[in-house]
């Protein structure tokens, strides 16, 4: 998204006086009285007017906000890498880069002088061929009751996640399992409490960083063998589930390739005047690891 600039004829227009008048009364020359001069330059300033310098060397990366809570993004892995991506994509191109939640206001993006904003709260993955994609594989491993690990939330990213799954298993005649992790003191119990029943699932997909963990940890609590007794994939740009006991598959939005593109077609834009990039189609990667596989063969990571 490139920020539109401010010119003097639109602090004009706000101000309800001439071009000249705001000219004198940002330079403090003229006969403007005090009263103009002031209420000029705070229009101005409301505005993000920058007196016409040329255009900024820097980016914005709004990231994702979660409702009108504050919460530190940088330590989800999805986001911390988006944001490394980013940030190594920005100075290949020789600009700076700020990274803001998605609702900070407009005006300040304006005064941080920003050429343009990467917003990250515009879902455009494809959740219903990456899940899809997770309930076929689990599925070809011999999975028949199949569990969906969700997070607190209703937002876009759930809903997607959820609505994909749901057919799935309308499709194949199995009875949809959403399990909901809370906020509360104990939010392993709803997990506990499906993976203890007698109709227990045999696999299971989380959707956020800590369901893979959360999975193996209830496994292990009610001596459920990974993989035998239940495979385990979780959606997670987490590094460290390579290393896990045993290793988990993990499926991946791949912001290491999406997010640099992002980046790119928006100094594009910026520096051609504002000509429309071509779109672009990033795959989703799952990485096939122990906790999925039960045949002999571990086939290495495939991307969907």
């Amino acid at each position: 998204m490139p920020m539109s600039r401010v010119t003097l004829s639109d602090v004009a227009k706000a101000a309800a006086v001439s071009t000249a008048t705001v000219s004198h009364a940002l330079k403090g020359t003229g006969r403007t009285t005090a009263h103009t001069r002031d209420r000029v330059r705070a229009l101005a300033s409301a505005l993000g007017y920058d007196g016409g310098s040329a255009v900024p060397r820097a980016l914005g990366l709004a990231v994702t906000t979660y409702g009108y809570t504050d919460w530190n993004f940088a330590e989800v892995p999805f986001f911390s890498r988006s944001i490394t991506a980013a940030t190594v994509a920005a100075h290949r191109h020789g600009y700076a880069l700020v990274t803001l939640p998605c609702a900070a206001p407009q005006n300040l993006w304006t005064a941080l002088r920003v050429a343009g904003v990467v917003l990250m709260d515009s879902p455009a993955d494809d959740h219903v061929a990456a899940t899809r994609g997770v309930l076929d594989h689990l599925a070809a491993q011999g999975a028949r009751r199949v569990a969906l690990l969700a997070g607190p939330g209703e937002e876009h990213y759930t809903r997607a996640c959820v609505a994909a799954y749901t057919e799935w298993c309308r499709r194949r005649g199995q009875l949809p399992q959403v399990v909901q992790n809370t906020l509360s003191p104990h939010p392993d119990g709803p997990l506990d409490r499906v993976l203890a029943s007698p109709e227990r699932p045999d696999a299971v997909f989380g959707i956020y960083d800590y369901c893979g963990r959360r999975a193996l940890t209830s496994a292990a609590r009610l001596g459920l063998r990974v993989p035998e007794d239940l495979l385990v994939v979780c959606a997670s740009e987490d590094p460290s589930y390579a290393f896990c006991d045993p290793p988990v598959s993990t499926l991946s939005l791949a912001p290491d390739i999406s997010i640099p593109a992002a980046v790119t077609a928006l100094i594009d834009v910026i520096e051609t005047s504002g000509r429309a990039p071509e779109p672009a189609v990033v795959p989703t990667r799952l990485t096939l690891r122990a906790s999925s596989m039960r045949d002999r063969e571990r086939r290495p990571g495939t991307d969907d």
